[in-house]
C-alpha cells in the first residue's frame, strides 16, 4: 500500500500539495512574473556573445526558435507544478525517490546560492557604474556599500509574501517600468543601427567560432536554468493550463527581447562592456537603473526557490527563515568571492539539471496523482541511472561534438529513455 505523502511529510509544505486557498495566480500573474524574471543584464550579455560568431540573421533566428523551445520546457514544468501543487523539490522526490532526491535538492540549493551571489555582483557593478557616470561615489568603499544595500533589499523582500510581491508590485508597477526601459533602449539602438545602415547590419555574416546548433544551445541555456525553480512559483496557480500559457508567453517574450537587444547593442556599439554601452545611449542611465531594479526579482526568485528547497530538507525551519539565512550568506559571499572564477563551476552545475528535468518531464507527464509518488519509494533506480547517463552525455557532447550543442541532445536522450522505461502503473489514475 502506498504511504500517504501528507502523513509522511507532515509539516513539510514543500513536499505536500499547496491548499486550494493559497492558489491565487491566474495566467496574467504567471506571465507578468516570468516576463519580469526573464529580463536581465546577464541575458543581454549572453545575447551579445552570439555575434560576431554567427551572422545577424542567424542570431535572430536561433533567438526566436530557442526562446520558444526553452520557454516551452519551462511552461511544461510549470504545468506539472501547478497541477500537482508540489514544489520543485516535491517533483524531484516523486521522480527519484524520497531518499535519493535529497541529493539534487541539495545541488539545487548550492547553484541557487551561486546564482544569487552572481546577481548581487551584477547589481553592485551596475550601481557603481551608474554612480561613476553621474559623477559621485568614486571611493573604494562604494562597492561594499552597494553590495550591502542590495543585500538589505533582498532581506526586506524575503520578509514579506511572495504572492503579494508578484500580484501587487511586479504586475502593477515593476513590470511596466521595465518594459518602458526596454522599449527606450531598443528605440535608441535601432536608431543607431539605422544611422550605420540597417541593410549592412542585417546582412552581416558570421565570423565563425560557433555553429548554429551551438548558438541555439546558448539561447536555450537561460530558460533551462530556471527549470529547478519554476514549480515553486507555478504551484500557486489556480489552473495548470493557465500556468503553462502564462509562463510560456511571458518568458518567451522576455528571452527573445533581451537576447535580441544584446545582439543589437553588440553590432552597433564597439564596446566589450555591455553596461558601458547601455550608459552611452541617450537616457541610458535611467533605463539601466530600472533594469537593475528588475534584476532584484531574479535574485529574489533564486532565494525564494532556495528557501523552499531548504525547507524540504529541514522543515523545522520555515521558508522565511531559510530565505533570510540564504540572503545573509549570499551577501557575505558577494563581498569576498571572485565571481568570474566561479562561472565554470556554476555552468557545470547547470549541466546537472538539464538531464534531471529530462527525466522528470518524461516520468511525470500524464500522471494524475503526482503527489502520491512523493513517498512511494526511497530510490527509483532507473530514474537515477538515466539522470547519471544524461550528465555524462552532456559533458561528452561538449567535448566530442561541440558543434551539436549539449542541452538538446541530452534532453532528447534522457526524455526518450525515461519515457520508454516508465512503469505502466504510473499512468493509472488514482481514481481508477
Amino acid at each position: 500500500m502506498t504511504t500517504s505523502p501528507v502523513s509522511s511529510a507532515a509539516g513539510n509544505t514543500a513536499l505536500t500539495p499547496l491548499p486550494a486557498g493559497e492558489r491565487l495566480f491566474g495566467w496574467s500573474d504567471h506571465a507578468a512574473l516570468w516576463l519580469s524574471l526573464g529580463v536581465g543584464l546577464l541575458v543581454m550579455q549572453i545575447g551579445a556573445y552570439l555575434v560576431p560568431a554567427v551572422g545577424t540573421q542567424t542570431a535572430l533566428a536561433v533567438i526566436v526558435c530557442g526562446s520558444i523551445l526553452g520557454a516551452g520546457l519551462l511552461a511544461w514544468t510549470a504545468k506539472l507544478g501547478c497541477d500537482s501543487g508540489l514544489s520543485s523539490a516535491g517533483l524531484m522526490h516523486a521522480t527519484y525517490g524520497s531518499s535519493f532526491a535529497r541529493l539534487p535538492v541539495l545541488l539545487n540549493i548550492v547553484q541557487l546560492i551561486g546564482w544569487t551571489t552572481f546577481e548581487l555582483v551584477v547589481m553592485r557593478d551596475g550601481t557603481v557604474a551608474i554612480a561613476r557616470q553621474s559623477g559621485g561615489f568614486a571611493g573604494a568603499f562604494w562597492p561594499v556599500l552597494a553590495t550591502l544595500l542590495w543585500g538589505a533589499v533582498l532581506l526586506a523582500l524575503l520578509s514579506g509574501s511572495m504572492v503579494r510581491l508578484v500580484r501587487k508590485f511586479i504586475g502593477r508597477f515593476g513590470l511596466p517600468l521595465v518594459i518602458a526601459s526596454l522599449l527606450w533602449l531598443s528605440w535608441q539602438f535601432l536608431a543607431k543601427a539605422s544611422t550605420q545602415g540597417l541593410a549592412a547590419l542585417w546582412n552581416r555574416p558570421g565570423e565563425g567560432g560557433m555553429s548554429t546548433l551551438s548558438a541555439l544551445d546558448l539561447v536555450i541555456a537561460m530558460p533551462v536554468s530556471w527549470l529547478p525553480l519554476v514549480a515553486d512559483f507555478s504551484r500557486h496557480g489556480r489552473d495548470g493550463n493557465s500556468a503553462l500559457r502564462g509562463t510560456w508567453l511571458g518568458y518567451a517574450i522576455a528571452n527573445t527581447w533581451c537576447y535580441a537587444l544584446g545582439v543589437l547593442v553588440a553590432i552597433t556599439t564597439p564596446s566589450t562592456d555591455l553596461v558601458a554601452a547601455l550608459l552611452l545611449a541617450q537616457g541610458g542611465l535611467l533605463a539601466l537603473g530600472l533594469i537593475l531594479i528588475d534584476e532584484v526579482d531574479n535574485a529574489y526568485g533564486d532565494l525564494y526557490s532556495g528557501s523552499v528547497a531548504g525547507h524540504s530538507l529541514k522543515p523545522a525551519w520555515s521558508v522565511r527563515r531559510w530565505g533570510v539565512g540564504l540572503a545573509l550568506l549570499c551577501t557575505a559571499l558577494a563581498l569576498v568571492l571572485p565571481m568570474h572564477s566561479l562561472e565554470p563551476f556554476l555552468l557545470m552545475l547547470s549541466s546537472v539539471f538539464v538531464p534531471l528535468y529530462g527525466v522528470i518531464l518524461a516520468r511525470l507527464a500524464g500522471v494524475d496523482q503526482i503527489a502520491s509518488l512523493v513517498t512511494e519509494r526511497k530510490v527509483n533506480p532507473s530514474a537515477v541511472a538515466i539522470w547519471l547517463l544524461g550528465i555524462a552525455c552532456y559533458h561528452l557532447c561538449a567535448k566530442l561534438a561541440p558543434d551539436w550543442g549539449s542541452a538538446l541532445p541530452t534532453l532528447a536522450l534522457t526524455f526518450a529513455l525515461a519515457r520508454v522505461s516508465r512503469s505502466g502503473r504510473r499512468q493509472i489514475s488514482a481514481a481508477a
